[in-house]
């Protein structure tokens, strides 16, 4: 892949920081790691549904968090209580147990709304919320014997 120097726009940008070291860091999602697979869906305009596949996991095996638009997931098989039965010796283990931990970026004004467990998925909700002065709004424009016409004020969110 291509190196690009990104420090002239260094120079000339405030703000951008998180935008240049994702750049940066471009050349390494290339290995990112593919356990558990996982969907991103649209449910409606601001809405969207990650689906993640936990076949095996229990609810108290599992953690979200987020921080500073970043979504974390764990899965960690918690330690079991050893039991008096047996245990059957297994021939072929085709279903993962291992721990994991999978990354999300979410964009700004994306909250979490929910998360389920349901058949072997884990469904994470998630909504993203435009404050209102961040929204588009129309200026009215004045006719020439109108006169200058006042633009109404944003309410502060």
């Amino acid at each position: 892949m291509r190196q690009y120097d990104l420090s002239p726009l260094y120079r000339s940008t405030v703000g951008f920081d998180r935008l240049f070291n994702m750049l940066d860091q471009a050349p390494g999602y290339d290995s990112a790691p593919s356990y558990p697979p996982y969907d991103i869906e649209r449910t409606g305009e601001d809405s969207y549904r990650i689906s993640i596949a936990v076949a095996g996991f229990a609810e108290q095996d599992l953690s979200v968090e987020t921080r500073e638009n970043t979504l974390s997931v764990r899965g960690a098989r918690g330690a079991k209580v050893e039991e008096q039965e047996p245990k059957p010796e297994v021939l072929y283990r085709g279903i993962a147990s291992r721990s994991f931990e999978r990354r999300f970026q979410l964009a700004e004004h994306v909250h979490v709304t929910s998360a389920s467990l349901e058949n072997g998925l884990l469904h994470i909700d998630l909504v993203r919320e435009i404050p209102e002065a961040r929204k588009p709004r129309q200026i009215p424009i004045g006719g020439a014997g109108a006169g200058p016409r006042e633009v109404p004020a944003q309410k502060a969110a």
